[in-house]
């Protein structure tokens, strides 16, 4: 279903609602640049190693998407489970893995009081950056601490940039994508609102030194477009 969530005045901030769980896939892949590229790029990343009996949790697993492509390239079976603190998501996401005949755990429950232990790998897709800087924190901290010896902890975020001048052009030609993947100017600006105090990003360096400092010692970039990067901390 096509994206028109913000073609008509919003009187409330953005939330993960039943409104927006029916057109997410579509608002992923004509929001987020280089969605789909990314996701195959992480996918190959956690393929590359054994995978027999490797766990895989999603945070803000949303319609499962990232887990069901994961699913059909995985050659030996892997322990898959995705989150969510939207029931509206968890339902299209049950839907679609009981129609592709998956096998994921989904539960709903909220990333900052979940319980991670035993993980593999953790990721997380543009799902951070909606946690309050603090809380994101201490977050990052439990993730680290549930992750087995040599886990990872693969996540995408939306960055800002500590020279104003760059970060104006990034968002420029950002909004210029969004035009050019069908979006108007009054879509964009409606978006723009809702997301005003609700999507907070970091800056590439902060992203970094918050996994440094919960503990990983290796951090690295591994995409980035603009102001869209995808960072890989390893244990």
């Amino acid at each position: 279903m096509k994206d028109t969530v913000f073609s008509s005045k919003i009187e409330k901030k953005f939330e993960f609602d039943e409104a927006v769980a029916s057109v997410f896939d579509d608002m992923l892949s004509r929001s987020v640049p280089f969605y789909d590229e990314v996701q195959k790029l992480i996918i190959s990343l956690i393929l590359a190693e054994r995978t027999a009996g490797k766990s895989v949790l999603d945070l803000g697993v949303s319609t499962a998407k990232f887990l069901l492509d994961l699913h059909s390239r995985a050659d030996e079976p892997i322990h898959l489970k995705g989150i969510d603190n939207s029931q509206a998501m968890l339902d299209r996401a049950e839907h679609k893995c009981q129609a592709f005949g998956a096998k994921i755990e989904l539960e709903l429950a909220d990333m900052l009081t979940y319980k991670y232990e035993n993980q593999d790998v953790i990721v997380s897709n543009y799902t951070l950056q909606f946690i309050r800087p603090m809380q994101r924190i201490e977050l990052v901290k439990r993730i680290y601490k549930g992750l087995n010896q040599e886990g990872v902890f693969i996540f995408s975020e939306k960055v800002v940039f500590d020279e104003k001048k760059l970060d104006k052009e990034m968002i420029d030609i950002y909004y210029t994508y969004k035009k050019q993947q069908g979006y108007s100017d009054f879509e964009i600006a409606q978006k723009r609102e809702a997301l005003e105090n609700v999507l907070i990003p970091f800056t590439i360096k902060e992203n970094i030194q918050m996994c440094k400092d919960a503990g990983f010692g290796s951090v690295e970039t591994i995409f980035q477009w603009a102001n869209f990067v995808t960072f890989i901390a390893k244990r």
